[in-house]
């Protein structure tokens, strides 16, 4: 028979082992969320990959074609737009979700206790689901230019989970923010859609000056964009190395950031909710 034990600060000393024991609401959260999703759409799962396919021939046409931007090495240059899609479309999505998530489960947090955490992390784990199916189109985008990844590809895992841990930072971060100030909800489409011009998705960041690319690389998705390209483009890409690391710390500080903001305001989301 389960027990319910009462002891004061109980909650927060077993604040972990608690995400490991409400894990089925987490699923539930994450299938939910992914069902609402596409419930109601006409192209249904399909729009995960429209998005990111119409964005890839706009940049192709105006950096590649009009402007004249170079490609890295021999890559195709839908190719080195696509590459860069994938983990900024999986990053917006994640930002733009999990900012709203406790607002959109405002009668759950108020009634019920679990680890908050799990709200914005199952809205993270959503928009994983659309990135798993917008990469299928990159091989059909590889098999029409006839360009094949090299071993390099084995190494997506790792770059992934940069990707998770700059999403999971700043998400974390402006779900807290969102749910005390209410304008976020305003400002997080602006910052999704600046970001997208001043992180290297639609051009190559081997472009930006060498003066200032360490620091471009302030920039966390610098880290994770030139990380996929690495691995998907082969020898066609290389790594400015000291940018690299530069933008992998700023992702790591930003995920302990965004978990000790989000511990910090977490006891009071369900009075200011």
């Amino acid at each position: 028979m389960a027990r319910i034990i009462i002891e004061a600060g109980r909650a927060e000393r077993h604040y972990w082992l608690d995400l490991w024991r409400f894990r089925e609401l987490f699923y539930v959260l994450a299938w939910r969320d992914i069902l609402v999703r596409y419930k109601q759409t006409i192209i249904g799962v399909a729009w995960a990959i429209v998005r990111p396919l119409l964005t890839m021939v706009v940049f192709t046409v105006i950096f590649g074609k009009l402007a004249k931007l170079p490609s890295d090495g021999a890559a195709p240059y839908a190719i080195l737009v696509y590459a860069a899609m994938l983990p900024w479309q999986f990053f917006a999505n994640s930002l733009t979700e999990a900012s709203n998530s406790l607002l959109d489960n405002e009668k759950l947090i108020s009634k019920v206790y679990f680890p908050r955490l799990i709200v914005p992390a199952s809205s993270v784990i959503t928009s994983f689901v659309d990135f798993l199916i917008s990469s299928v189109i990159l091989f059909g985008v590889m098999a029409w230019y006839q360009y094949w990844p090299s071993l390099r590809i084995l190494t997506i895992p790792f770059f992934i989970a940069i990707a998770f841990c700059a999403a999971m930072g700043a998400g974390l971060w402006l779900t807290a923010l969102n749910v005390k100030y209410r304008d976020f909800r305003y400002i997080v489409p602006f910052v999704v859609q600046f970001g997208l011009y001043v992180s290297p998705v639609g051009f190559s960041s081997s472009v930006v000056p060498e003066q200032y690319r360490l620091l471009y690389s302030l920039n966390p998705m610098v880290s994770v964009i030139d990380g996929f390209r690495w691995a998907i483009l082969g020898n066609d890409s290389q790594i400015y190395l000291p940018g690299f690391f530069l933008s992998l710390g700023v992702v790591v500080l930003l995920l302990i950031y965004g978990v000790l903001y989000f511990r910090k305001t977490e006891k009071s989301f369900a009075d200011i909710i």
